[in-house]
């Protein structure tokens, strides 16, 4: 059964007094603040948002006591299947969800994933968030990625969490596997956009976005180093990008993990686990947000995937034999 529908948005509000003389788009923000400004923007366009009445452009300005009044249609974003898919839920309430996501679920929808993603799931266990943009996703995992993620339930907190994301005011740790022995922690302050050479991968280049991670040290090995790595943004492949620019790719990644290396004189267990690692060695650990409707500040935590377990006792039994 495909999902897509309509939901009818009916709203009215009189201009308060102390916000007139200012934009139009700028005062239905805030007497409208469950939707964004660049959807409020939208439906003052196309005259679904009038003022007394009027179609007015974004930009005029309205005076106190006016009365705004908005009858538009939030449409679903693309025609998705809800499917019955496992999810391993963490927090959930009326507002938000919170999801431990597995190695090998796709987040979205794309060529070559048309179902059996996140979100086909997410439209099984909430059917009205067909309603809310992109079905509540506000930041993305990538398929082999496992970890920590939040969803939004209603338009009015996709709105709080994407604002959230854009001032940086949500933190989200990772803990990864690179290669290489890294002395000290830092940052890295590189521009992130699409690889000039290959439209698939990302890069570090001038012309990208901003992108800033902070990482540290917490346990070295003979060859490689478990790393905890915390975002500023949230660029796509942000971490591999980042870790493999400054020399240290992540274990097991396909599309920036470099030259592969082992420790000398390794055990052949810790050998063949490096080299058949099946997936970038990444897992999002921490997630701490304000909640969109009560402000509260909350905070997860997701045990490292048994995968990365196995693969640091490997590497302790590795480093503790050549020490010791």
């Amino acid at each position: 059964m495909s999902s897509i529908n309509k939901l009818a948005i009916q709203l009215s509000a009189e201009v308060p007094y102390d916000l007139g003389g200012q934009r139009l788009d700028q005062v239905a923000a805030q007497l409208f603040a469950e939707h964004s400004r660049s959807r409020l923007s939208a439906w003052i366009k196309e005259g679904l948002l009038t003022v007394d009445g009027a179609v007015l452009r974004p930009r005029d300005i309205v005076h106190g006591g006016a009365l705004l009044e908005l009858n538009a249609e939030q449409e679903a974003q693309g025609e998705w299947i809800a499917q019955d898919i496992e999810l391993d839920i963490v927090y959930e309430d009326d507002q938000l969800l919170v999801i431990n996501k597995p190695a090998g679920l796709v987040v979205h929808p794309a060529a070559g994933h048309a179902d059996g993603t996140l979100l086909n799931a997410l439209l099984h266990h909430v059917p009205d968030i067909v309603n809310v943009p992109r079905a509540g996703i506000v930041h993305r995992l990538d398929k082999d990625t496992t970890g920590l993620m939040v969803v939004a339930k209603t338009i009015q907190a996709q709105t709080q969490l994407v604002d959230q994301l854009q001032k940086r005011s949500v933190s989200r740790i990772y803990e990864c596997i690179v290669i290489g022995v890294i002395t000290a922690g830092g940052k890295i302050d590189a521009p992130i956009g699409r690889s000039s050479s290959q439209r698939q991968r990302m890069a570090v280049t001038d012309g990208g976005k901003q992108a800033i991670s902070h990482y540290r040290v917490l346990e070295r090995f003979r060859s490689h180093t478990h790393t905890r790595v915390k975002l500023e943004t949230g660029r796509t492949h942000q971490i591999r990008v980042h870790m493999s620019h400054v020399g240290y790719p992540l274990v097991g990644d396909p599309v920036y993990g470099g030259r592969f290396r082992i420790p000398p004189a390794a055990s052949q267990t810790l050998v063949q686990s490096l080299k058949e690692f099946p997936r970038q060695a990444l897992h999002a650990r921490f997630l701490e947000l304000d909640h969109p409707v009560t402000g509260q500040r909350m905070k997860w935590e997701s045990p490292l995937p048994d995968d990365l377990v196995w693969l640091l006792t490997l590497l302790r039994q590795d480093r503790e034999a050549f020490i010791g």
